[in-house]
């Protein structure tokens, strides 16, 4: 095994399977609200360190054996704004509302954990949506994909109807840069470009 991973994301989990990272998840809850005024690179960032540190003392209280913890977390902004998880229906309908026919930015920052530092990196992703209608909208909110996705879609599943152009990283988007991940994990001796 190479590291922790500190997330419940099937897909983070997936991605990193499939570059053949050898991992096991572990289970760490922090809050992920924004801080006032907090910039969202700033955000995304703290969050992902936040994550790993929280990975790293939970394997410490277990007594697991002490390997690396990896985290990340994701965002969507539109107009400097933060948009997280929706809350409920009707915030997930407000979010693609607001996506629609505009472009927004995506990021996922990084954080491993290794012996008492943490190292992070930042993804940054501009995703174009199509105009969208009420219907379409609609449609998509009661297929209850948008409902654990910030920006309330998933452009690895029905959500990537919606794309009409990206600038960046597809893996990026859904919420473990590979390339990034993959070179993060490098300077640290694991991975592929170990």
């Amino acid at each position: 095994m190479d590291l922790y991973l500190a997330s419940a994301s099937p897909r983070r989990r997936e991605l990193l399977g499939q570059i053949g990272v050898q991992f096991e998840r572990i289970v760490c809850e922090i809050d992920e609200t924004p801080q006032a005024g907090e910039d969202p690179h700033a955000y995304v960032l703290r969050l992902a360190r936040a994550k790993a540190e929280a990975g790293r003392a939970a394997m410490l209280h277990q007594g697991l054996p002490v390997l690396p913890v990896l985290a990340a977390d994701t965002t969507v902004v539109l107009d400097g704004r933060i948009l997280g998880k929706p809350a409920h229906a009707g915030e997930a309908r407000q979010m693609l509302t607001a996506l629609s026919g505009s472009t927004h930015s995506v990021l996922t920052a990084l954080g491993l954990a290794v012996g008492n530092q943490i190292d992070t990196v930042l993804s940054e992703s501009q995703v174009q949506f199509a105009a969208l209608t009420e219907a379409q909208i609609a449609t998509y909110v009661a297929s209850g994909e948008p409902m654990d996705k910030a920006g309330a879609y998933g452009i690895q599943g029905r959500g990537g109807l919606f794309v009409a152009r990206l600038e960046g990283s597809f893996t990026g988007v859904v919420g473990l840069p590979l390339h990034e991940t993959a070179t993060l994990l490098g300077r640290h001796g694991l991975g592929l470009l170990a």
